[in-house]
């Protein structure tokens, strides 16, 4: 015998709220905003907000907003100079974080990744840096350029001269390791590069964001 088709009186989807089972009435309803909990008596109200659930929901949603509540407030205080670092921290995590994707090694003694884990990798915050070739003391103008920035071993960056090219100071070397990475016109180009950049606070902020994004993208493609 053929049977007949199951026919829903009613969708199992619909473009409006899905009704909930209130947890203290346990009557069906429709919630009027999507985080509503129970249904609209005051009672249930009041009973679910004793409730242990209930008090674990508010403190979490209490908790939240007052994290959100500070980082605005911390954002609202910060200075120029405040949003001057946030920008170069950001193009420094970008300019590592693409360095060791496509693994290079140390821009000045030339050590390859795995020969400076074996030997640095016990330092605090990595073995790994992003060191200015021309120093932002000396050339703040080019602090914030991606490609004054490279990564460099903890050693390097800090200056000692254990793990340098035979013969040459550590910064001789990034000189010398620059040069085989994008050529002496690019590297004389950088030196003479004295373009002076005073950038905005919104510039700044532009600059941090575009940075972060990048470097969560980098390290997206490479989960």
């Amino acid at each position: 015998m053929k049977r007949t088709p199951l026919q829903r009186k009613t969708p199992l989807t619909s473009g409006g709220q899905r009704r909930k089972r209130c947890p203290s009435c346990r009557v069906m309803f429709t919630p009027s905003r999507a985080a509503q909990a129970v249904c609209g008596e005051i009672e249930c109200a009041i009973a679910h907000g004793k409730s242990e659930k209930g008090q674990a929901s508010a403190k979490k949603a209490l908790a939240d907003v007052g994290r959100r509540d500070i980082k605005v407030r911390k954002e609202a205080l910060k200075k120029r100079a405040d949003h001057l670092k946030d920008a170069e921290k950001a193009v420094r995590d970008y300019r590592r974080t693409y360095e060791l994707s496509i693994g290079s090694g140390c821009i000045s003694c030339g050590e390859s990744q795995e020969s400076i884990l074996a030997s640095q990798g016990w330092k605090t915050g990595g073995a790994f840096d992003a060191g200015h070739f021309l120093g932002k003391g000396a050339r703040p103008e080019l602090r914030l350029i991606p490609n004054n920035i490279w990564l460099q071993c903890k050693s390097c960056n800090a200056g000692s001269s254990k793990y340098a090219r035979k013969g040459e100071t550590v910064s001789q070397a990034f000189r010398t390791g620059l040069i085989a990475r994008i050529g002496l016109e690019a590297v004389e180009a950088l030196e003479a590069d004295h373009k002076p950049r005073k950038y905005t606070t919104d510039e700044l902020k532009a600059i941090t964001a575009e940075y972060r994004a990048k470097t969560r993208e980098l390290r997206r493609s490479a989960a």
